[in-house]
């Protein structure tokens, strides 16, 4: 089989096609990160110079336990918030980047089975052996693709479990509080 210039030119578009989705998710990906970044600064700075300010006002040590558990939980509750939110911006790129790559393996392995039908029809006599062979090794490099993306998929689950515990152990400290 020997490819066209039409083919040539297709495989280069489609490929061009899937490096732009990726930048775009990426610079996206990016861009969401930085303004989550500077919400936050700026939040942490004002909530910050609010406490400073509350607690410079305090006249009795006996009022600084009161102070802090008042103080305590928003600052946990915030960080929280913040990780819950960075964890969203990870989970949501990890997901498009993953839509992207199985559709790029999907359409990879199409193109190899099509090049596979054509190379056995046109092979030369003796080498029947070889197509058995080749089809393994892309089986095994589909099962190592599908090992990784489940892997990667188990791992986004006990950080979602971790994320959902943390905030759990930071609730008692809310009723405690009050």
């Amino acid at each position: 089989m020997t490819a066209t210039p039409e083919q040539f030119s297709a495989l280069g578009k489609a490929q061009l096609d899937a490096a732009l989705r990726f930048a775009t998710v990426a610079a996206e990906s990016a861009e969401k990160l930085v303004d989550l970044q500077l919400k936050t600064a700026r939040t942490v700075f004002s909530d910050g110079a609010k406490n400073v300010k509350s607690l410079s006002e305090i006249k009795d040590v006996a009022e600084l336990p009161a102070w802090t558990g008042a103080n305590l939980q928003p600052v946990i509750d915030k960080a929280t918030a913040y990780a819950r939110s960075l964890y969203d911006l990870a989970a949501e790129a990890r997901s498009e980047i993953s839509a992207l790559l199985e559709g790029q393996v999907a359409e990879f392995n199409k193109q190899v089975t099509v090049a596979m039908d054509a190379a056995v029809k046109s092979a030369p006599a003796g080498s029947e052996a070889v197509i058995p062979a080749l089809k393994s090794v892309i089986g095994t490099a589909n099962s190592v693709y599908e090992s990784i993306a489940k892997a990667g998929k188990q791992l986004a689950a006990m950080t979602e479990a971790n994320l959902a515990a943390a905030a759990q152990t930071a609730s008692p400290v809310k009723k405690k509080s009050t």
